[in-house]
């Protein structure tokens, strides 16, 4: 959890000084739904995340390395620096990719699992599940529903992650949807909702747990809402005039990072391994942006290097 938090605010730092062009939507606040969920993985599990997917990469075991490198558009990037942000994959870690359209990951990580139920029938420990990260937003998109409703006719295993951050980009959920709880539209797709404190990374994982377990032993999907908060604006630059400084201070009061620090110091962990922690997390970051920094740029002659179609005439078809 850390190490998100120390990621996503150099990122904004460097962004800053002009080492990473372009957008950056930061997960600062949210990081134990991103850990909690998949400290509940396998290895060989997979992910889909979102525009707000740093976090979940990082939780997922991809390197902070690789990961800044790509931010700085630089060649030793996860996407050789073309993907940026939005767009970090790493396959051998199961992170099928971040994706800019709203429940654009959805349907993906169905596929994943049907794919998973075909293979792994007689898996000794289980077939593998694959896990789908979303907002809020994404569940009044016609992908959610009709990902939900076939994952739940086939019982194919998936987790269905809702991040709630109370927003979609600027407008309340309150405004975007009837219902305020939106765990329970998991019944109309027949598998089992449950709303948990997306602050609490022992809830999420615990609920992650469950759910992967019902979904090893063939029984299905679920679908989790962790409702948590952004600390930062949609997107770095964001005016915010859509919240308030009274609410924005209210959910920081309920930050996960020091909520959980305070856990594991009565749980026996001594002051001097958590500052040996932090210590530790500083010197991955600077390590990342130094890699960045002295790392190539990506070449505009690689541009159609990994697109696979036809082109003619500099058109791809």
């Amino acid at each position: 959890m850390l190490l998100i938090r120390q990621f996503e605010l150099r990122a904004i730092e460097e962004r800053q000084r002009g080492l990473i062009p372009g957008f950056i939507h930061p997960y600062v606040g949210q990081e134990a739904c991103a850990v909690g969920a998949c400290a509940a993985l396998e290895r060989d599990d997979v992910i889909t995340s979102t525009h707000r997917g740093h976090g979940h990469l990082i939780a997922k075991g991809g390197d902070v390395r690789l990961m800044m490198a790509e931010l700085a558009a630089r060649k030793t990037g996860y996407c050789a620096g073309k993907g940026g942000s939005l767009h970090m994959t790493d396959f051998d870690l199961g992170i099928l990719g971040a994706n800019g359209i709203v429940a654009g990951g959805i349907p993906m990580a169905v596929g994943a699992a049907l794919a998973f139920k075909m293979r792994d029938q007689h898996r000794p420990s289980g077939t593998r599940v694959a896990l789908a990260f979303f907002g809020d937003g994404a569940t009044n998109q016609g992908a959610f529903h009709e990902a939900l409703n076939l994952a739940g006719v086939w019982k194919l295993p998936v987790i269905f992650f809702c991040e709630n951050n109370l927003y979609g980009e600027g407008t309340p959920q309150h405004k975007q949807g009837a219902i305020t709880q939106l765990s329970a539209r998991a019944a109309a797709y027949g598998m089992p909702g449950v709303t948990v404190d997306g602050n609490d990374v022992v809830a999420v994982y615990r609920a992650t747990a469950e759910a992967v377990a019902r979904a090893r032993r063939g029984e299905g999907p679920s679908l989790i809402e962790a409702v948590t908060y952004r600390f930062r604006g949609h997107y770095e630059g964001d005016p915010q005039v859509y919240r308030s400084r009274e609410e924005i201070a209210a959910w920081q009061a309920r930050d996960p990072l020091p909520r959980t620090r305070e856990a594991l110091r009565m749980r026996g962990v001594t002051e001097a391994q958590l500052v040996a922690l932090e210590r530790e997390v500083e010197q991955q970051i600077e390590a990342a942006v130094q890699f960045a920094r002295e790392s190539p740029q990506a070449d505009p002659q690689d541009a159609l290097v990994g697109v696979y179609g036809d082109v003619h005439n500099g058109a791809v078809f």
